[in-house]
């Protein structure tokens, strides 16, 4: 018997296409979506049991870039080893997530790419205040962190002057979608993560993206439904 059950494809779309629809739309201090119940349980449970260990970087500078080369992406070669990848890639590449994601966000998603980053924060990660690049037509966070200190592990939000105002829940298998843009400032203030803060960011980029080798599906185009 192979463990975790992996759910359908369709499952899991119809599952975060109902997250997405239910989400609540939030206008301070920027245009944001929150969403719970994002993914099948089975779906969760097949991305905390990755064999993927957590990078050791000790204390970071605040930036993601400096550690490039450990960070982990669901490329063509996780999605062909790892079933949940698999699984998880072809939903929301599916051109009726696609246009919900584009009507959602009021973007242009033909065309764009798909990119998810597993990330596994430990004790010392830190992200200073900063906005996401222009490339990513949206960006979605979604938390799977675990433990009693799981629901102060949110993102840090901040106002246009990089004052803080906020933190977004981190709570199991929700999530917060924003349209990056001036002032759509976000981090992860310094604090002690007991444990491993576990996450998945997920956007649809431009066809410019250089890093060609975070895609899920380089040579496969966004096409949403007509």
């Amino acid at each position: 018997m192979s463990y975790p059950p992996v759910p359908e494809v369709s499952e899991v779309a119809a599952h975060f296409s109902h997250a997405v629809r239910e989400a609540k739309r939030g206008e301070t201090p920027y245009r944001h979506w929150t969403l719970s119940d994002v993914f099948p349980l089975d779906l969760c449970t097949g991305i905390l049991t990755l064999p993927i260990a957590p990078p050791v970087l000790g204390r970071t500078d605040g930036t993601r870039n400096t550690y490039n080369d450990q960070r982990c992406f669901i490329t063509p070669s996780l999605r062909d080893k790892f079933p949940t990848c698999r699984v998880l890639a072809d939903a929301l590449q599916r051109p009726d997530v696609a246009r919900l994601m584009a009507e959602t966000c009021g973007i242009e998603a033909a065309g764009s790419y798909l990119r998810m980053e597993y990330i596994q924060d430990t004790d010392g990660a830190w992200l200073e205040p900063h906005r996401d690049i222009p490339e990513k037509l949206f960006s979605m966070v979604i938390y799977f962190c675990l433990g009693p200190d799981a629901t102060e592990w949110g993102t840090d939000i901040y106002d246009a002057d990089r004052k803080w105002v906020g933190r977004s829940p981190g709570t199991f298998n929700s999530a917060v979608i924003f349209v990056p843009g001036p002032a759509t400032w976000h981090g992860f203030d310094p604090r002690p993560i007991v444990g491993v803060r576990r996450l998945m960011e997920i956007n649809y980029v431009r066809p410019n993206w250089r890093d060609r080798e975070q895609l899920s599906f380089p040579d496969r185009p966004i096409a949403p439904a007509a």
